[in-house]
C-alpha cells in the first residue's frame, strides 16, 4: 500500500505515524547486543496478547520502568522495584509478564557477554531459504527456526518465549526480512 509519501509499505506500518516510522526505521533491521536484544524480547513478550502499537506507544516507560533494559540493573531489583512497576501505569502491569522480565534478567546476568546475542543469532534462517512475501497472508507466524528459537531460549530458563513470540523477535530484530515483495523498506 502507499504510504503517505507516496511509497510503497507494508501495510501494517501505514496505520499510524508511529507505526511508519517504526516500519521504516526498526522494523526488520539487525539489532545486536545483549541489552539491546533483551528489550526487544521483553517487549515482544509484553506484547503477546496487545496489539504492538500498544507497547511501541509505551515504550519509553517500559525504558525508564526497567532501566533501560540493561539486563546488570535489572537484575539487582528488589520486591519494591516489582511493586513498583506493578503499580506504573506507563507500562503494561500484567504480573506474569513482569515477573518474566525480572526472572529473565536474573538468569541473564549470569551469561557471557554476547552469549544472548549468540544464541538469538544462531538460529537465522539462511535468507536463500525463504520466500520473499508477496501479502501479509504469506508471512508466518510461526517457524521451525522461531520453535527451535523459543526451546533453546527456554532450556536456558528464559521465560514468556513461546515460538509466536520467538517469531515477532526475529522479525523485529532482522533475523528475518519479512518486508512484503514490493516493500519500499525491503532490501534483497
Amino acid at each position: 500500500m502507499a504510504g503517505p509519501d507516496g511509497r510503497l509499505r507494508c501495510p501494517w506500518g501505514l496505520s499510524t505515524e508511529d507505526y511508519v516510522a517504526y516500519h521504516d526505521e526498526e522494523w526488520g533491521r539487525p539489532v545486536h547486543g545483549d541489552d539491546a536484544l533483551y528489550e526487544r524480547l521483553c517487549l515482544e513478550a509484553f506484547q503477546s496478547g496487545l496489539s504492538w502499537i500498544t507497547i511501541l506507544r509505551r515504550r519509553e516507560g517500559f525504558r525508564a520502568a526497567f532501566a533501560g533494559f540493561k539486563i546488570a540493573e535489572v537484575a539487582r531489583f528488589t520486591d519494591a522495584d516489582r511493586e513498583r512497576l506493578l503499580a506504573d501505569p506507563g507500562i503494561i502491569r500484567n504480573r506474569a509478564k513482569v515477573d518474566a522480565t525480572l526472572a529473565n534478567a536474573g538468569v541473564l546476568v549470569d551469561w557471557a557477554e554476547g552469549e544472548l546475542d549468540e544464541l538469538i543469532w544462531s538460529h537465522a534462517p539462511d535468507p536463500a531459504s525463504r520466500e520473499v512475501p508477496g501479502r501479509l497472508a504469506d508471512v508466518p507466524a510461526i517457524t521451525p527456526e522461531s520453535t527451535a528459537l523459543s526451546k533453546a531460549l527456554k532450556k536456558r530458563g528464559i521465560r514468556f518465549v513461546g515460538p509466536t513470540t520467538a517469531y515477532a523477535l526475529m522479525q523485529a530484530c532482522g533475523l528475518v526480512n519479512d518486508h512484503l515483495e514490493d516493500c519500499v523498506i525491503r532490501v534483497p
